[in-house]
């Protein structure tokens, strides 16, 4: 429970302060998380840290590609913060805690998941005053990994993470998402109600290419130097 509580809290207090924060700032934060990360991940299972090293690598990519190069949402600077790389790997790591806390409850977790991913489609498409078509659109494959996935359990505590700092990071004004898809003109929520669906395929991808990357992440002890009499010549047989 520490575990989840820090890392949440700590997500939530680095949006707060970056909403303050200047660019030479901002660079502070991307490398004070990029610690908090490394010292997060360090005593997991080697798989489990190649996990989060796969997620912040194809979230970074998705970064890249959704902010700077389509635009459908923009940073508070309009540039992609430091940070925002490593934080990615602390809201996997904050979703793989609570799915290992409450393996018990992994049921009710994708239960509550799925039901509050399809009230917030719904409502984007006919309630909530900015219309959210394309959020909507992701909602089904984000119901397909909670139905049919052996990891549901990860992907609801991801969505249950990645939807309260989306409405969080929205409200404060940290990121915003262009009303419409560019290029396409779909009406987009602020925050779409389809975003985890997003998150849920990083962690699919981290999950092909995590063995790939486990040599890549796992820490040897050196070897002790052996003791004085292993290193003495075995005596010939008479």
């Amino acid at each position: 429970m520490k575990r989840i509580a820090f890392l949440i809290a700590y997500l939530a207090a680095l949006l707060a302060v970056d909403r303050y924060a200047s660019y030479p700032e901002q660079l502070g934060l991307g490398a004070l998380t990029w610690a908090v990360l490394i010292a997060a991940a360090w005593r997991l299972p080697p798989l489990q840290r190649a996990m989060a090293a796969g997620v912040v690598c194809f979230a970074t990519v998705g970064e890249v590609t959704g902010s700077l190069i389509w635009g459908v949402y923009h940073y508070r600077l309009h540039n992609l913060p430091l940070f925002i790389p490593p934080a990615h790997g602390l809201v996997y790591l904050a979703g793989l805690a609570i799915a290992t806390k409450f393996q018990r409850q992994a049921r009710t977790i994708v239960v509550t998941a799925a039901i509050a991913a399809a009230t917030w489609g719904l409502l984007g498409l006919l309630v909530l005053p900015r219309r959210d078509v394309a959020g909507a659109l992701g909602v089904p494959l984000l119901l397909a990994f909670l139905w049919r996935s052996r990891s549901r359990g990860l992907y609801a505590s991801v969505f249950l993470v990645v939807a309260s700092l989306e409405l969080y990071g929205t409200a404060i004004g940290t990121w915003r998402w262009a009303r419409e898809l560019p290029g396409l003109g779909i009406p987009d929520g602020n925050p779409p109600s389809g975003v985890a669906s997003g998150y849920v395929w990083f962690d699919v991808m981290a999950m092909l290419v995590a063995p790939l990357l486990v040599p890549l992440v796992s820490f040897r002890a050196r070897r002790s130097p052996p003791r004085p009499d292993q290193t003495r010549p075995r005596s010939t047989p008479a």
